[in-house]
Formats: C-alpha cells, structure tokens, sequence
C-alpha cells in the first residue's frame, strides 16, 4: 500500500509538472523511485509545499511541484538519478530548516528535498551514531545526517561523553549540510577555523544521483568542491564531525571603544595569540550606537543581576564598538579564571569602565541567539523579512570601510541599519584553501554581517534596507575594498566569475560539469543555468 501511495504521489506531481511547464519527461523516470525508495514521502500536500516556499529572508516565494521527505540517502540518490535521468531534467533543491536569506534553497516547479526529515528524525527518538574516538584522526568524532540541527548534535555528544563539535555558528538551529555548504564561522573560526574545516568525512549525493563518500584522501574533489559549494556539486547527506572535549562553563565579557583603531588592533591582536599561551576561546564584536547599546537583539547578555552602568559614556556619542570575548573553563579552574582574563584585558584598550562579565553554562552560552530568538517570535518580530548582508572585508580596509560606510553611508546611526552589525577578523591560515569558500587574499580578514530585519508589514522598510545593502556594494566595488559576499547572492555570470576570480571560478565550473553536469541542484542559488531555462542575466 505505500509503494502505491508513492507511484500515485509520483503520478500527481508529474501532472503538476505538465502544468507548471517544467521541463521533464514524467512520469516514467519519477516512478521508478517508487521502486526503490528507503520508506520517504513525496509531498504535494500545500502545507508542505508552502513551506518550502519561502525562507528565513522571506524576499521571495517560489513553489516547487513537490516536496520530498527523505528517510535515507538512498531516497535522495533516487529523486536526483531519475532528474538527471530524465529527457530534459528537473530542479532539486536540498533545504535544512529554511534558513537560506534569498531562495537559495528554492526550486520552482522541481522539487526541494526536507532534509529535517531522514535518519536524523529516527535519531532523535533513539536509532543515533555514538561518538567514537579514532586513533587515525587522533580525536573524537560524531556522523550525524545532513539535515540534522547543530543544536540537536550539540546535546548528543554532550551527553556521550561529555563532548562537542570544535567550531560554530552564532545560532545553533541550523542545518549540518547547510553550514558546511557555505562555511560556518563564528567566534571560535580565528582558532579552530570554520565548520568546513572541521569535518573528516562526508557523503554526497551527486548531481547524477551516486552516493559517494569522501574525505582528503578519497574523491578530494568533491570533498572540498562540496565544502563550502553552494550546494552545486552535490547534497550533503552525512558528515563525520569532529568533537573535543567541552568546557563546563564561560566568562563572557564585553567592553566598548569610541576608537575605531584601537578596537580593530585588539581584535586582530587577540586572534594572534597562540594557543600555547593565555588566549580567550571566541573573539567578535559588534558596531552600536552609544544610545541603543541594549536596545539590541544581542542584549541577552544583559539582565536585572548584571546592570548596566554606562557613566563612562556621558561623553560619548554616535558610533562606538563592542568587543565580545570569552574564556572556558571548568568548575574545577575557577580560581585561575579571574588571573587569566584580567592578564588578557590587561592589555585592551578599551574605555575604561565599559567591561562587562557574566558567567553562564558553555551550552547556554552556545544557545544565546536562540533565547533572542524565542522572544522576538513572542513579539512577532521574527517572521519578517530579512535582507541580511555579510562580507569578508580584508584587514588593510576595514578602517577604510568603517569611514566609508559605519560613519559615511550609515552616517553614525547604526540604529537605521535595522539590526545588528557584527564586525570580527579571523586567520585565514585557519582556512584550508581547497575548499570552495571565496575569502580575501590577505591573512587577516573581517566578517562584516548586517543582520537586519525589516518591519513587518511595512514594504518601504525593506526597499530601504535593500537600497542600503546596494549602496554598500557599490561603495566597496568604487572604493576597490576588496570585499568578498559570504553566503553570496550575484545575479549575473560575470558577478559570480569575478567572485571567484579567474583560477577558482576555472575550477568551480570543471567541478559542477564533473559532478553536476545537467545543472540540476541548487538552482536558487543563480549560478549555473537549470534544466531548461534560459542563462543567467547577460554579462552584458
């Protein structure tokens, strides 16, 4: 009875499919995956369908035809082989938790992949991988699916074994395939580098529908073609993460500059320190105005217990800049912990008395975004549109960028920036450059993310922000900035090729003719023309 509910499903979507115009040759190759398929469901039910729609930037829908919700990587390996299979394929978008900002996990009129579905489903009620300790690697390590939530491995392998991945992101209800598909970054990148270079062993389902394993060794290619690709090569089904012991608690601090060269040369100095020596765990920082310091999303740092005493800053006014810094430790070192971050902030040069401390629970630490989260959902801030902007800006212009555009564009008034700026250096060292992650060619570089929100049933709110974001790029393409898109979103061939560069963009094409020569994945993302449509905006 349920391989007849698929053959029907598969018959309903290859009707939605004529109707749409999508170019398949249906229903022939969609049936074959009621044959094979590992027990997943493909939707057409409208909830579903709906919410594959849309995303977490809410700046476009685009209905695909169906949805399919995997049980295991062979029922995505099916769903590919029979759109590469097909007369004139079909798109096929892998979507996490719908976290994309501009439809990049969007396939109109093909189908999107729920990877929220899968083994990762029967994980939670029990059937779930160990962590385990590989001598060949020399640590630990967890497999998790692809679309498993950082949150949900986070609890896992802290009660086995107290452990935890190495690298994050700031917000923990994110995808494993989907942050590995861009990179990861977060505080703890200048240290242990991102997400994607803390992953021994992945496997792909490829654009001609093969699950291959891979790691440096085996398919290196498509290994590092699929870290940090976009989702171009292949969708990430499973990934071998690695663990290190995790710390029991945090001291995170907060102190503020009106210095703009001050507060960079503490930064880029505290991401230098060895790890032989004292150094904190996570270095970031965020640009505020001196009159909306806790008028902020990020204010959860901040409670009745720890009060605010801004009196240092009666003098100040317009733009200042918060550097964010933490140190681990365990109960047991709590005596050594004040020693260490006095030696540290010893060193600063921030105002003085702007230093702000509280101590917290390492995973509560890890999980602060999300408390932020669940508030704004409570004032229905959260579902809005997000016209969000993030760049790599090289270290010799970031001072350069902060004149032209925290003090020129924004003109000091952070708060029209419609959300958070965070602003932080990382190593590039740290970066393997086999991966497919585009950064600047200088060893030190700054994330520059506007995280902005739009407000809510306003239209104009959001053509503003985006008018912003566009007068940002223009500034940085005039001033010749250097600034590199993460989380890119280019409209056109020549935009994607010069954000590559000529060598990278060679090899980034050879790759998605090797592995995804039909064009079928991740087509939202805009950079290889799908099945049947026409090519990108003209480089004209």
């Amino acid at each position: 009875m349920a391989r007849c509910l698929v053959c029907m499903l598969l018959v309903l979507i290859s009707s939605l499919i004529s109707t749409v115009g999508l170019p398949v040759e249906p229903p022939a190759e969609l049936l074959q995956l009621g044959d094979v398929a590992g027990g997943g469901r493909l939707s057409v039910d409208a909830s579903d369908v709906g919410e594959a729609s849309r995303d977490f930037g809410g700046l476009g829908r685009a209905e695909p035809a169906a949805v399919l919700q995997p049980r295991c990587a062979g029922d995505v390996a099916a769903l590919v082989r029979a759109a590469y299979g097909s007369a004139r394929g079909f798109r096929v978008s892998a979507r996490g938790h719908g976290h994309s900002i501009s439809g990049q996990a969007q396939a109109p009129g093909g189908v999107v992949v729920d990877m929220s579905h899968g083994p990762g489903a029967a994980a939670r009620a029990g059937a779930r991988a160990l962590p385990a300790y590989s001598a060949a690697l020399g640590g630990h390590y967890v497999d998790v699916w692809g679309g498993e939530l950082w949150a949900d491995v986070l609890n896992w392998t802290l009660s086995h074994g107290g452990l935890a991945p190495r690298s994050w992101t700031d917000y923990l209800y994110l995808s494993v395939g989907g942050t590995l598909s861009n990179a990861g970054i977060s505080g703890q990148a200048f240290h242990h580098g991102p997400q994607i270079g803390n992953v021994y062993e992945l496997d792909v389902v490829t654009g001609k529908g093969e699950v291959v394993t891979c790691t440096e060794a085996e398919n290196p290619d498509l290994f590092f073609g699929a870290l940090g690709g976009l989702g171009q090569f292949g969708i990430i089904t499973r990934a071998r993460i690695a663990l290190e012991r995790a710390p029991q608690r945090v001291r995170w601090i907060r102190a503020l500059y009106s210095n703009f060269a001050e507060f960079t040369a503490d930064q880029e100095r505290l991401i230098s320190l060895g790890a032989g020596g004292r150094r904190f765990d996570y270095v970031e920082g965020f640009v505020v105005a001196a009159e909306g310091l806790i008028n902020n999303w990020r204010s959860s740092f901040f409670s009745p217990q720890n009060p605010v005493k801004l009196s240092s800053l009666k003098h100040h006014s317009g733009v200042l800049y918060c550097l964010e810094v933490t140190k681990n430790y365990d109960d047991d070192d709590a005596a050594s912990v004040d020693q260490d971050v006095d030696a540290l902030l010893g060193e600063l040069y921030f105002l003085p008395g702007t230093v702000f401390t509280t101590d917290l629970p390492y995973v509560d630490f890890l999980d602060r975004v999300h408390w932020a989260e669940l508030k704004l959902r409570a004032k229905g801030m959260w579902e809005v549109p997000h016209p969000w902007l993030n760049l790599f800006v090289p270290a010799s212009r970031i001072a350069d960028f902060d004149r032209g555009v925290f003090r020129g564009i924004l003109g000091g008034r952070t708060a029209d920036a419609g959300g958070p700026i965070l602003i932080y250096p990382m190593n590039k060292h740290k970066w393997d450059p086999r991966s497919s992650v585009v950064t600047p060619d200088e060893e030190v570089f700054y994330l520059v993310a506007f995280l902005r929100s739009a407000v809510p049933g306003a239209p104009e709110s959001l053509e503003a922000l985006s008018r912003q974001n566009q007068r940002i790029l223009d500034f940085c393409a005039e001033a010749g900035i250097g600034a590199k898109q993460y989380l890119p979103n280019h409209k056109a061939r020549r935009e994607w090729a010069e954000h590559f560069g000529a060598a990278r963009w060679e090899r980034f094409a050879r790759l998605k003719a090797e592995f995804d020569p039909r064009a079928i994945l991740a087509a939202g993302q805009g950079i290889f023309p799908p099945p049947g449509s026409p090519p990108l905006v003209s480089d004209s």
